[in-house]
């Protein structure tokens, strides 16, 4: 099965979602003056406040969103994925395919430059599929079908296989985290587990690693040299025009002040206002509310299988059915219409969701979970969870957690940080009374979670897994299998056994789905592209 008939199906789901009336229970807007943006941009100059504030300049090694949005500014794709699901060559010009489907050879475009000037070349492409596959979920099981990466000569790159694998191009193509970037050479021969220090791209806009401030502000300016595609822009896919001169992000942690400065005319757009400000946000004649991701979006809660309890199972499962969907989704959204009870793993709507997966509803279940618990042999071990004080679309989730758990008969302990803290933390092996962790959340856009190669949170290599490091060689086993099968019937079923056992061992728990619109300056600010990333070029300021 392809993303491709996945995608179609959820983009009807996320749209009816999307239209549904949103409750008239938002807070009422305040006078401009508490904002802490500056002026008025300057024309030529889009400004924007994102989701979260940048810390992470590393698309590969972290899965952040906002570390994903800062790719897709500045570097480029193999492949992108347009608005109905299709793979497109993006850096690619053409390709062929061997008789026996295991050598894949790839031409490049002419004439694609990095920012320092010098071509891209097939070396920069092997060297930053190998350091990607090494970190992403999907990157990973490809990988592990590769007998070598070739680079015959300057536009041109090969994988052999050792046996067909039938996602290819999906995973060349992958548009949302890890998304699979070139970068040069010298970069992506950087160690995976660390974290590069040269943001050199060949993408649309050069960051301007002099006037970033972390927690302030990240610049990136159009790179006069980019060629993009003849096609129109679709998704991830098609022509990257850049129609500013210069791109700020300004990182504006309260949800009021950002709700102001948008007003007043101060930013431009506003990625993921504050639920209860949708309401008063409709309210305003200079303001647009755009669904600039349509598929929407899944919360997750992450176990760490590394360190007690959540090394056992049963604690997991027992957590698992203390949690319920219903808390989550009222405390953190509240508003109708923009979220849904989900209980599959898959997003629902998709083809692969299943219903059939053991121990989700909408309401949490504290008995049930407390006797679980005792059966599990329980010792009090205190459970540390991350809390990102300064994301607002996950802030509330860990303190929602942390109650059901309790009721369950769990000891918690609720750690409050920023979210590029969360980060880097959430990578650390290391146990929770050292610095380490055992639950953190985020939310995942529906199209990073379609399959079993795409959800990085079913992985179960072990220390090569995502944080988390779930180790269990039958489910991966089940992925392989799901790799290897042609026909549609074998695929879902397949596919529901994953979740099954995913369910089963407690890789993570779904805890709801929900949508989340931009806000934009109504006639000022056009062009938006629907992605299942956000993405900023085509844009128009008037």
């Amino acid at each position: 099965m392809t993303l491709r008939r996945d995608l179609l199906r959820a983009a009807l789901v996320s749209t009816a979602l999307a239209a549904a009336p949103v409750a008239a229970t938002a807070q009422q807007a305040q006078p401009a003056g508490t904002s802490a943006a500056a002026s008025p941009a300057p024309a030529g100059t889009l400004r924007l406040v994102p989701h979260a504030a940048l810390s992470v300049l590393d698309p590969i090694w972290t899965t952040a969103y906002i570390s994903r949005n800062h790719g897709y500014m500045i570097y480029d794709t193999l492949f992108g994925m347009d608005a109905n699901g299709v793979f497109k060559p993006q850096m690619v010009d053409k390709w062929t395919t061997s008789a026996d489907k295991k050598t894949w050879t790839f031409t490049l475009r002419e004439g694609l430059e990095f920012h320092d000037g010098k071509p891209v070349t097939g070396e920069d492409v092997i060297a930053s599929l190998k350091r990607w596959s090494a970190r992403d979920a999907m990157g990973q099981k490809l990988a592990s079908f590769v007998e070598r990466w070739e680079a015959p000569d300057a536009r041109t790159f090969r994988i052999v296989l050792r046996e067909p694998y039938g996602l290819v191009i999906d995973t060349l193509g992958k548009p949302s985290s890890n998304v699979p970037f070139i970068m040069p050479k010298r970069v992506a021969e950087t160690d995976p587990s660390k974290q590069i220090e040269d943001t050199t791209g060949s993408g649309p806009y050069v960051f301007q690693r002099d006037q970033f401030r972390s927690g302030e502000r990240a610049v990136y300016t159009r790179f006069a040299r980019y060629k993009p595609r003849a096609e129109p822009p679709s998704g991830t896919a098609g022509g990257k025009q850049v129609f500013v001169e210069r791109v700020e992000w300004v990182f504006l942690r309260d949800p009021q002040t950002q709700f102001n400065a948008l007003v007043a005319g101060e930013v431009d757009m506003v990625e993921q206002p504050a639920f209860e400000q949708y309401a008063s946000l409709k309210a305003q004649p200079g303001v647009e509310v755009i669904n600039a991701v349509p598929l929407g979006y899944q919360y997750m809660l992450r176990f760490n299988h590394l360190h007690p309890p959540f090394d056992n199972p049963k604690v997991r499962q027992a957590a698992m059915v203390a949690l319920g969907q219903e808390g989550f989704l009222k405390a953190q959204v509240g508003t109708p219409g923009l979220y849904k009870y989900c209980r599959s793993m898959f997003p629902c709507g998709t083809p692969l969701a299943s219903d059939n997966t053991g121990f989700y509803t909408g309401m949490a279940d504290p008995a049930r979970a407390k006797q679980l618990l005792q059966e599990a042999g329980y010792k009090g071990e205190p459970v540390v969870i991350m809390q990102p004080t300064d994301l607002a679309s996950i802030s509330k989730l860990p303190i929602v957690a942390t109650q059901q758990l309790r009721q369950a008969g769990f000891t918690v302990d609720l750690q409050s940080m920023n979210w590029g803290t969360l980060v880097a933390r959430r990578a650390k092996k290391d146990a929770p009374k050292d610095g380490g962790w055992n639950v953190f959340l985020t939310a995942w856009t529906s199209a990073d979670l379609l399959n079993p190669l795409t959800n990085p949170a079913f992985t179960a290599t072990g220390e090569k897994a995502w944080f988390g490091w779930v180790n269990d060689p039958e489910l991966e086993k089940l992925r392989d299998a799901f790799a290897r099968a042609t026909d549609e019937r074998q695929k879902k079923a397949l596919a529901e056994k994953v979740q099954q056992r995913a369910v089963e061992i407690g890789t993570h728990a779904n805890i709801g789905e929900y949508m989340q619109p931009a806000a934009i300056r109504k006639g000022v600010v056009s062009g938006i592209v629907p992605a299942a990333a956000q993405v900023y070029w085509n844009i128009r300021k008037q």
